[in-house]
């Protein structure tokens, strides 16, 4: 595996994207995928009226889930240990690295092999484990192309969207003991599997993701694709789920619903190829499954979200990559511009709460606010109102007696502040303003062409020939006097 990874900071998005636009491969690539994907989308919704009233019963669930989630959290945990299996809490991703070297030493591990986890990605769990001397194996095909790259994902669905077929065939060759260079998919997927079905077999530990759990039942539900998940999961003498606290359901119904906006939202699919339901360890009489069963529930800055009224929504992500895929800056600068687990729309509002407003403050600038990111979400969440939300938080401190996020006006600037302040005098007195808009405009003409990073991508603002109270003076003037008109309207 490669030991170098491309480090990318969300401090770094506008140069990054900058890159990123002027790269004409990877705009023609994320514009074929974000292309197909939004009609494979569009297709599991001919009807409207179809996915308005599902997304209701997904939001509904979503929201009943969030509103009880401290009490569902501890029910999940009384289910799981009934079933046998260790239920952990990580409030960050040390405490979530700590735990998962602890079951690797206890069990003599120097390998786990993991299905496609982005919680896994959010704690940078590879990097963790190779500081130790364990090597985490990726298992879904897109994030082992990515792993032997030494790249990251650059989306939550597709990961690897940003490579050909030429760049992972070449990569293959070069990496790929007895790897001969083909461009038949078809041949290299035979190529990375050959791989890996050795290392399921000599794993110690498997890691996997979690989807869905349900708190009644103890369930643990797991969407896939490829198989690699299944193999993850039963193999291995040791499964280690790691996931979100946000990610629990009351009752095994609420997840039919959820899988069914998930599957259709992300690939367009009805169904996904495998959906594994685990209700705990290996037992009695059974002859595959682990023998131990360990899950990791991650807090990571999700109770600041959920403090938080205004911002709570944000948890109801199913991580189906719909505002993605919809997103036309996502489109032009592709994933690995934010610098972060979670890119585009979904990234821009969880990302602050993960890992501070000081380090993401310019991700909620990104976006258009066109609302197409909000209109698909199969479960309801405002996305371009939470946007909004956060690009006030980073430029100022709250005020209304919620309490701030971490990094909160942390984009704030001393003369941004002051000018606005003299905005305010200036608007909220009369005689400052009268006089004020009365030179405005008789001077226009002096008005700058260049105005910072406004006329980057705009027209100047300059006032108008004469202000709109001055206009209604004249209209009266005219309709009082009528010997005016011509004056007036000459004028």
């Amino acid at each position: 595996m490669s030991a170098t990874e491309h480090i990318v900071r969300p401090e770094d998005f506008k140069p990054r994207s900058r890159e990123a636009i002027a790269d004409p491969k990877l705009r023609s690539n994320f514009r074929g995928a974000m292309d197909f994907l939004i009609e494979r989308r569009a297709a599991q919704f001919p009807e409207g009226a179809t996915f308005t009233r599902l997304r209701k019963v997904g939001e509904g669930i979503r929201k009943h889930a969030l509103s009880r989630l401290p009490d569902l959290l501890d029910q999940l945990e009384t289910s799981l240990q009934r079933l046998g299996v260790n239920v952990h809490y990580a409030e960050n991703s040390i405490d979530a690295n700590r735990i998962f070297l602890e079951i690797a030493k206890r069990h003599h591990a120097d390998m786990m092999i993991k299905g496609k986890s982005m919680v896994s990605e959010e704690i940078e769990l590879n990097q963790a484990m190779a500081a130790e001397g364990i090597e985490c194996i990726e298992s879904d095909m897109g994030e082992y192309i990515l792993q032997i790259d030494g790249d990251r994902p650059s989306h939550i669905i597709m990961p690897a969207i940003h490579k050909t077929k030429q760049d992972i065939a070449k990569l293959f060759a070069e990496k790929i003991p007895g790897a001969t260079y083909t461009e038949d998919v078809d041949e290299l997927i035979r190529m990375g599997r050959s791989v890996l079905r050795d290392k399921f077999r000599d794993a110690r530990i498997g890691v996997s993701g979690v989807n869905f759990m349900v708190a009644e039942t103890g369930t643990i539900a797991l969407v896939e694709n490829e198989g690699n998940g299944r193999m993850c999961t039963t193999i291995p003498d040791v499964h280690v789920a790691i996931t979100g606290i946000e990610k629990v359901v009351e009752k095994l119904e609420h997840v039919v619903p959820l899988y069914a906006l998930l599957t259709r939202s992300a690939t367009g699919q009805a169904v996904s190829t495998y959906f594994n339901l685990i209700t705990g360890p290996r037992r009695v009489g059974e002859k595959d499954g682990p023998r131990e069963m360990h899950l990791i529930l991650l807090d990571n800055g999700r109770s600041q979200a959920y403090r938080e009224e205004k911002f709570r929504a944000t948890l109801q992500c199913i991580r189906c990559g719909a505002c993605m895929n919809h997103c036309p800056v996502y489109t032009r600068v592709g994933g690995h511009s934010y610098g972060t687990a979670y890119p585009g729309p979904i990234g821009s509002i969880i990302s602050p709460h993960l890992l501070g407003l000081s380090e993401t403050r310019d991700l909620p600038t990104a976006s258009s606010l066109c609302g197409a990111c909000g209109e698909v979400c199969p479960v309801g969440i405002p996305i371009p109102e939470i946007l909004m939300r956060l690009r006030e938080a980073a430029r100022n401190d709250s005020t209304d007696g919620a309490q701030a996020l971490r990094g909160q006006a942390s984009a704030r600037k001393a003369v941004e502040a002051l000018t606005w302040k003299a905005w305010r005098i200036l608007y909220a007195n009369s005689f400052l303003y009268r006089p004020f808009v009365w030179m405005a405009t008789r001077l226009r003409w002096l008005t700058p062409t260049h105005q910072a990073g406004w006329t980057q991508s705009r027209a100047p603002l300059r006032p108008a020939p004469r202000a709109l109270r001055e206009l209604l003076a004249q209209r009266q003037r005219r309709a009082e006097n009528p010997e005016l008109r011509y004056v007036i309207s000459r004028d």
